[in-house]
């Protein structure tokens, strides 16, 4: 399941699928994306997301919870339509993800919607962040990889930018992606070589700092002979 998670705040109208681009869906529900601020739900949509389909009983393995346990939360994300039933095999009743990105916006005109994006991203941002130290870990500790390339990366930059460059960022990122995420749902297009890759990023402005006034500003710094700010 893949998620995106834009700030600018919306008006009610904008809220609609209808709005968004095509294969995205677009809510400010506090409700539905309350229903995705649970650790096993995100966990088992992740695990739909890699294997394509699965039963309760193989997302119990997976998760290391209960089948009754698993199958529960999985009839929720249902309930919000995250998942759907996948065609049956004999008895089993196995889950697909639901194939679309979900785009969360909070909506100061719907109550609750900004808390209930802070309430999902706290919990997603801590999975993402204890997988990748997980898997940082798991690879020191596999003698069997020494020597090969590892396909990983942390970045952490500052930099000044308008709303507008923003979100220009963040689109080039997701267009060079785009391509790419159809081989979760297609094996054969998977080249040799190829490792599920996992892949999380955040953006957002420090609140510590204001905005920047601008250089025709009369208060905006002035560049010394160091090109550098003067300081006040």
């Amino acid at each position: 399941m893949r998620f995106a998670f834009y700030g600018g705040v919306m008006s009610t109208d904008d809220t609609t699928a209808a709005h968004a681009p095509a294969g995205q869906e677009r809510t400010s529900d506090p409700e539905r994306i309350r229903a995705l601020a649970h650790p096993l739900r995100l966990a088992l949509l992740d695990y739909l997301d890699s294997v394509g389909e699965a039963t309760a009983t193989q997302c119990a393995k997976h998760t290391g919870e209960t089948v009754a346990n698993c199958s529960f939360h999985l009839r929720l994300l249902a309930r919000y339509g995250f998942v759907e039933p996948a065609e049956r095999r004999g008895r089993e009743r196995p889950w697909r993800h639901v194939e679309a990105r979900q785009l969360f916006t909070p909506d100061e005109s719907v109550p609750g919607s900004v808390h209930a994006v802070v309430e999902f991203a706290e919990i997603a941002v801590r999975q993402e962040a204890d997988r990748f130290v997980d898997f940082l870990r798991a690879r020191a500790d596999r003698t069997e990889l020494a020597g090969q390339r590892p396909a990983v990366a942390m970045l952490r930059e500052s930099y000044w930018a308008t709303p507008d460059e923003a979100d220009r960022i963040n689109e080039a990122v997701t267009a060079l992606i785009e391509p790419l995420l159809a081989r979760s749902s297609d094996p054969s297009s998977r080249p040799a070589g190829a490792r599920l890759m996992r892949w999380f990023s955040t953006s957002h402005p420090d609140l510590g700092y204001p905005e920047a006034p601008g250089p025709e500003a009369s208060d905006a710094p002035k560049l010394n002979s160091h090109n550098s700010p003067e300081e006040a």
